[in-house]
């Protein structure tokens, strides 16, 4: 019989994720650099202080220690105080506006302006918001503004991904990671600020993405010419880019599976007939993600991308995609009661606490290769502790809403 700490809904998973979670917790508190933004987390929590100092990680970290103040951990609004200092002083352009992609260890400002930036600054400022956190409001205000100004594209129902730094050159890159944040990020805003376009505007992204996947055996083209043409030879000589990877990415359609149902929970409140569709397609994506990625290769673990066929290409295990099956089968074993969401929640967690947890230094490894081995090619370290921290409290909390709202609730 499987181990009951690893079992959905029992008392026993519940301590198991509550021990995860203030681990996670205490093991990131030392991201702030004198500026605010966040330095770069070692295997040991200890910051790496040559790396960049990246905006998205410090997005993260204010995000996290938002849920940390809601959940009672000691200090997190001073941890969220001091990310909000970066984001609204060294991380943000006052000259041309928005937030630099980060800052090298010599304080230069990175090249580029990033959607998936400025879609991280929406949800820190939501959830400082929500804890009421000085300055949080001004901060949201002033990144739907940019946000709406340079990366929405009203036509597409989809957003644009990189301009230059002074916002005058447009990138003809597309792409699905961007705009899936950005679904989280417009979630929040509707859920904390009240405002419901942002939520119709993630209902908008998510039609043209499932029109996508059904047409691709709900395979998810992750990259686009300007045109919103699938370009599935994106990156071919890059196989195992951090951002940009060639070919199919199992991590994020089994992401998106869960951000789907959130959106439809949340527009469709009480109306299952309306919602289903989703839910359905949501399954579809879930279910293709996890038979292409999981134990695929011949060792447990989630293979890090495949190919239109679906064969691994880069065997390497990345933490985030564990995290994110976590949160979905959780969210799909509560929604359909379905055995097999319940049974890939156990395997998940016993994998989690056999390979990925760190029980010496905390947090969980970011990369392993296709042996379980700790490997650092692409993450070395422990960057964040966001999508593990998630991972910790979705499955605990309901699935129509925001994660932040749902534990404030």
């Amino acid at each position: 019989m499987e181990n009951r700490k690893y079992q959905i809904g029992t008392a026993e998973n519940e301590r198991f994720l509550r021990d995860i979670q203030d681990d996670l917790l205490a093991f990131g508190r030392r991201f702030p650099s004198p500026g605010g933004s966040s330095w770069y987390l070692g295997d040991d929590g200890t910051p790496w202080r040559e790396k960049n100092r990246e905006t998205y990680v410090t997005c993260r970290m204010a995000h996290v220690y938002s849920l940390g103040a809601l959940l009672g951990f000691e200090g997190s609004e001073d941890l969220v105080d001091a990310a909000l200092r970066g984001l609204t002083g060294e991380l943000r352009d006052s000259v041309n506006g928005g937030w630099y992609t980060g800052l090298t260890s010599g304080n230069a400002p990175l090249e580029d302006k990033l959607c998936y930036v400025h879609a991280f600054v929406i949800l820190a400022a939501s959830s400082a918001k929500l804890i009421g956190r000085p300055g949080a409001d001004a901060l949201l205000r002033e990144a739907l503004e940019v946000y709406d100004r340079y990366f929405w594209d009203e036509e597409a129902g989809l957003s644009r991904d990189t301009w230059d730094r002074t916002f005058t050159k447009l990138s003809d890159y597309r792409g699905l990671n961007a705009n899936m944040h950005s679904v989280e990020a417009f979630l929040a805003v509707a859920d904390v600020a009240g405002d419901e376009t942002y939520r119709r505007r993630a209902g908008r992204i998510i039609d043209r993405v499932l029109g996508w996947a059904a047409e691709n055996n709900w395979r998810l083209p992750e990259h686009f010419t300007r045109d919103w043409v699938p370009d599935l030879e994106c990156n071919r000589e890059r196989l195992d880019d951090p951002f940009k990877p060639y070919g199919e990415t199992p991590g994020h359609g089994i992401e998106w599976s869960r951000l789907i149902v959130q959106w439809a929970l949340s527009t469709y409140p009480g109306d299952a007939e309306k919602a289903k569709p989703y839910i359905e397609k949501a399954e579809a994506l879930y279910s293709r993600a996890v038979a292409d990625g999981w134990n695929s290769d011949g060792a447990p673990g989630i293979v890090y991308t495949t190919d239109w066929a679906g064969k691994p290409i880069v065997h390497d295990r990345m933490h985030w995609t564990l995290a994110e099956a976590i949160d979905t089968s959780s969210v799909l074993y509560r929604m359909t009661g379905k055995p097999v969401y319940a049974d890939d929640y156990a395997a998940f967690m016993r994998y989690l606490d056999e390979a990925v947890l760190d029980h010496v230094h905390g947090s969980w490894y970011h990369q392993l290769d296709r042996n379980n081995r700790v490997s650092g090619t692409v993450w070395p370290g422990k960057m964040d502790v966001y999508h593990a921290l998630q991972a910790t409290l979705i499955p605990r909390y309901g699935a129509n809403t925001s994660i932040a709202v749902a534990v404030r609730g």
